[in-house]
C-alpha cells in the first residue's frame, strides 16, 4: 500500500476562458494547447514524487511504479470524466540517466482545466486532510524582459562539435546524432513567468506550451498520448527555416520534402517509435511518407502514428520505453547517447526530456520539451535575479554541414527569446 492516499474530486464549473490567470506567477505549472489544457491552482502540492541521480532503475520506471501505487490506493470521485479530470500529476523527466537533475511528478492540491466549451475544478487532498479553499485567480504582473546569450556551448564550439559528429558518423560509430547547444541569462527575481507562458501559448498555439517545476517551453513534438487504449505519437525530424515570403516559404517546403538527408533523418526517428511501440500493441499504423508541419517559425517533416494498447501499459510507462527517441538522440540510441556526454559540454537536465502529465487511470499527454528553458528556482541571493538556461538542438547525419545546422538552432531558439524579450 503506497504511503500516500489520496482524494481527488472533480466539478464542473462554468467556462473559464483564461486559465493561465488562476496558476501561480512564480512557479506556473500548466499545459495548454490550442486554448485549452490544465493548470495547478497554487504554490502547495498535494504530494511530490522526485528521483534523482543514481537509481539502480530507470528514473522513469521508479516514476512508474510509484504513480500506479498511489492511484490504486487513491479515492477518486470524477463525474466529469474527461482527459485532464480526475487525480492528475504533472510531470517532467531528465533527458538522460547520467543527469544531476531530478525526474518529478508533482500532485497539485487543486487544478483547473478545460476542454472545448466544458471546465471543471479538480480539488485533491490526503486521506486526513480537509479540502484546502480555492485561492483567487491573481492578475498578471507588470511586462518584463530577460536577456540570453552563449552558455557553455558557444557558437563556434557546436560546430566544431557537429565536425567531430560527421567524422565518426563517417567511421561507422553511428548513424545519426542530435547534438545542443545552450543559451544562459537572467529574468528579474520578481518576474510574472505566465507572461512567458502566455506569449508562448498565444504565439504557437499547435505545440504543447508546457510550465512543470521551473521547465518552460512550447513542444511542436508529442512523444506519446494515451487514452482509453488508443496510443498516439507525432514524430518530427527535418527541419527547414520559414521563408520571407510566400513564394521563399513554398519553395522552403518543397526543398525540405525532397531532401535526402532529411527524409533520413526522420526515417531513423519514425522506425525507432514503431520499433518502440509494437510490443505493447495489438494494431500500430503509421504514414508511409511524411507530410510538412507549418510552424510561425519553420516546418518539420512529421509523421502520426497510431495503435491500440492491449498490455495495460500507462502513458509513463510508454514515455519509459520510447525515451530518447532517435529525433532527440540518435541512432543507435545507447552509442548516440555516449557520444552526447562526451561532445557537449554540458548536462542537458530537462531538455529533450519527457513532460506532460498522467490521471489516475493511467492515461495522459506527454511532449518531448523543446524550445524550452529552465528557471532557477528562486532568484539568486547576490543579483536578485533568476538564472536561466535555454536549450536547442539539430540532427546530425551524413551529409550535415556545420553552418546550416548552426542556423538550424538559432531557427530553433527564436520563440523563446522573443517570448523573454
Amino acid at each position: 500500500m503506497s504511503s500516500i492516499r489520496l482524494v481527488a474530486q472533480t466539478r464542473e464549473i462554468p467556462p473559464v476562458d483564461d486559465l493561465l490567470a488562476h496558476t501561480s506567477a512564480a512557479r506556473p505549472m500548466a499545459w495548454l494547447r490550442r486554448g485549452d489544457g490544465i493548470v495547478a491552482v497554487g504554490d502547495a502540492p498535494a504530494a511530490v514524487i522526485r528521483i534523482s541521480a543514481g537509481q539502480s532503475r530507470k528514473r522513469s520506471d521508479l516514476l512508474a511504479d510509484a504513480w500506479r501505487e498511489i492511484a490504486s490506493d487513491a479515492d477518486i470521485d470524477d463525474p466529469v470524466g474527461l482527459a485532464g479530470t480526475g487525480l492528475v500529476a504533472f510531470g517532467a523527466l531528465i533527458f538522460d540517466e547520467h543527469s544531476q537533475a531530478d525526474s518529478v511528478l508533482e500532485v497539485p492540491r487543486t487544478l483547473i482545466g478545460r476542454r472545448g466549451d466544458r471546465s471543471w475544478i479538480t480539488r485533491i487532498r490526503a486521506v486526513d486532510e480537509d479540502f484546502a479553499d480555492v485561492p483567487p485567480s491573481v492578475p498578471y504582473g507588470p511586462h518584463w524582459a530577460g536577456r540570453v546569450g552563449p552558455g557553455a556551448q558557444p557558437p563556434q564550439g557546436y560546430q566544431q562539435s557537429v565536425r567531430t559528429a560527421l567524422d565518426e558518423i563517417e567511421r561507422g560509430d553511428y548513424g545519426k546524432i542530435v547534438l545542443a547547444r545552450d543559451l544562459t541569462g537572467t529574468v528579474p527575481g520578481d518576474a510574472d513567468l505566465r507572461r512567458l507562458v502566455r506569449a508562448l501559448a498565444s504565439g504557437y498555439p499547435d505545440t504543447w506550451t508546457f510550465a512543470v517545476d521551473g521547465l518552460i517551453g512550447a513542444s511542436p513534438e508529442t512523444l506519446v498520448t494515451a487514452h482509453e487504449r488508443t496510443v498516439t505519437a507525432r514524430v518530427l525530424a527535418g527541419t527547414a527555416a520559414r521563408g520571407a515570403d510566400p513564394a521563399e516559404d513554398a519553395a522552403a517546403s518543397q526543398a525540405l520534402a525532397r531532401s535526402a538527408k532529411d527524409r533520413a533523418e526522420h526515417a531513423y526517428a519514425v522506425q525507432s517509435v514503431l520499433d518502440t511501440l509494437r510490443p505493447h500493441t495489438r494494431s500500430l499504423n503509421a504514414d508511409e511518407n511524411p507530410f510538412t508541419l507549418e510552424l510561425p517559425n519553420l516546418f518539420h517533416l512529421a509523421t502520426d502514428v497510431e495503435g491500440v494498447l492491449d498490455d495495460g501499459a500507462s502513458s509513463l510507462d510508454l514515455v519509459g520505453a520510447l525515451h530518447p527517441t532517435a529525433a532527440v538522440a540518435g541512432t543507435p540510441t545507447d552509442v548516440a547517447l555516449a557520444a552526447i556526454r562526451r561532445i557537449e559540454p554540458f548536462d542537458r537536465g530537462r531538455y529533450a526530456g519527457p513532460v506532460g502529465w498522467i490521471d489516475g487511470n493511467g492515461d495522459g499527454e506527454w511532449a518531448i520539451a523543446l524550445r524550452c528553458a529552465q528557471f532557477a528556482d528562486a532568484p539568486d541571493d547576490a543579483s536578485g535575479a533568476r538564472r536561466v538556461t535555454a536549450y536547442a538542438g539539430a540532427g546530425i547525419v551524413t551529409g550535415s554541414d556545420p553552418e546550416s545546422e548552426l542556423l538550424e538552432t538559432r531557427v530553433k531558439f527564436r520563440p523563446l527569446v522573443d517570448a523573454l524579450a
